[in-house]
């Protein structure tokens, strides 16, 4: 058959996207369940998730709840770190475990027929970890040479710069990874007394994709975590997020051929009320490849391979980010272009553009839920957000109710310029003029 690639091939019509039915039930020593049954593949995914992470790092040991995730599954119950490696591995099991700003997660992705022993080791990571010295020694040297070699990533150093900009006066200010000098300073009894502190039953959730039936899947969590017994974690107090304030900030790098750039500010939650309108509105800005900022910058400046813009969103707040590598040269010039398109977008937002991105952002939802460990991370969002059951199920519908006065009204109520933040980072002979020509000489200089 000969096809025609100079015709657009016909819409198959709406898509509809559900996710099977979401079941929730609780231990009896309380420990939630939340579960899908996906039956595609004789697999399971068992995700497991501590509502606790880098914003729990105690002050003067940022990177405590990363080097923990380390070092959780370096042997556990029975089994010494390579023999936990080899049982994982003779069962084609896959483990992970992270920590990030808000979680820490266990994660283990099982052929169905290995599942008891897939389970009991997951159940043995979570309620018995070793936290053995040698492999503590180990992990957290692999931990300062990796913080060593970022401080030479020029991006790196934006992002982390920027987060500190952001989030000055929160726990949510450093980087996951933690900073080297406290690194130094954390002790094993530091990996232990957070995870007896925060990785506790009142804390977690188990989330379960895969082929098993319900009753099944309750007669196995029980026995293998019925014993687990946990105190109530430890509780955060955290102060609101102050606004940023419309400032430059530089950071030097010597010789560096290109600058980074972050542009953003503070903004409003994940669950707030005009999510769906910022989705749209951030697609047009920056969220895609045919958006208004990376078609200027990198189409027709040629200042970049790409900008984009996103909003990062934690349990308490977001931020809006724009974020791009430029040629340092057209620094200023990058600069100005991305607060032009930031002012623009307050004023105007045409219909095609809001069709477009609905189009775009509705196509590629599906393909968000394709794997069982991508379902089961979509259902910790529930947790960390606390969104409800059908927000899956009506995603799509949301975002097509959202009309182009809506999504303009979101744009002027969130793109605040009086809160922009602006950091360069990138060779001080070449940058700093530009960056003075801009603000008038009034510049805050950053070290990292």
């Amino acid at each position: 058959m000969t096809i025609d690639r100079a015709t657009k091939p016909k819409e198959k019509g709406k898509i509809k996207f559900h996710l099977p039915t979401i079941k929730r039930f609780t231990l009896s020593n309380g420990l939630k369940i939340i579960f899908v049954e996906k039956n595609n593949l004789p697999i399971i995914q068992f995700s497991f998730i501590s509502q606790a992470g880098s914003k729990n790092d105690p002050t003067g040991k940022k990177g405590l709840a990363y080097l923990t995730s380390l070092l959780i599954d370096e042997g556990a119950g029975k089994f010494d770190a390579l023999q936990l490696d080899d049982e994982i591995e003779s069962l084609g099991s896959i483990l992970k475990c992270s920590a990030d700003q808000d979680s820490f997660s266990i994660s283990i992705l099982s052929l169905k027929e290995n599942l008891k022993k897939s389970l009991n080791i997951l159940s043995l990571i979570i309620t018995q970890p070793r936290f053995e010295e040698p492999d503590f020694i180990r992990e957290k040297q692999k931990l300062l040479t990796k913080i060593l070699q970022l401080r030479d990533n020029p991006e790196y150093i934006a992002s982390s710069a920027f987060r500190k900009i952001l989030y000055k006066d929160s726990p949510y200010f450093s980087s996951t990874i933690g900073y080297y000098k406290d690194v130094e300073n954390i002790k094993p009894e530091d990996v232990k007394e957070f995870y007896k502190q925060n990785i506790t039953i009142d804390n977690s959730t188990l989330v379960v994709v895969g082929k098993i039936k319900i009753d099944e899947l309750k007669n196995l969590v029980e026995k293998n975590f019925n014993n687990w017994e946990t105190k109530e974690h430890k509780k955060l107090q955290l102060n609101n997020i102050t606004p940023t304030k419309a400032n430059y900030y530089f950071v030097h790098k010597d010789g560096a051929a290109q600058s980074q750039l972050r542009i953003g500010m503070i903004s409003k939650s994940r669950n707030s009320k005009d999510f769906y309108a910022r989705t749209i509105m951030n697609s047009i800005l920056g969220g895609q490849f045919s958006s208004r900022i990376n078609l200027n910058l990198r189409e027709d400046k040629g200042f970049t391979y790409g900008a984009s813009s996103s909003y990062q969103y934690n349990k308490h707040s977001g931020s809006f980010i724009v974020s791009t590598g430029v040629q340092s040269v057209h620094t200023g010039e990058s600069i100005s272009e991305i607060l032009k398109e930031l002012k623009e977008i307050r004023k105007n937002i045409t219909h095609d553009e809001v069709n477009f991105s609905k189009s775009y952002l509705i196509k590629r939802y599906p393909a968000l839920f394709e794997t069982y460990s991508q379902v089961a991370s979509n259902l910790m969002l529930l947790i960390i957000h606390d969104l409800p059951d059908n927000y899956f199920d009506t995603y799509i519908e949301n975002l097509e109710k959202v009309n182009s006065n809506e999504i303009l009204k979101a744009a002027k109520e969130n793109i605040l310029l009086d809160q922009i933040a602006i950091l360069a980072v990138g060779d001080r002979k070449i940058v700093l003029p530009q960056l003075e020509k801009l603000s008038d000489g009034k510049i805050i200089e950053l070290e990292i």
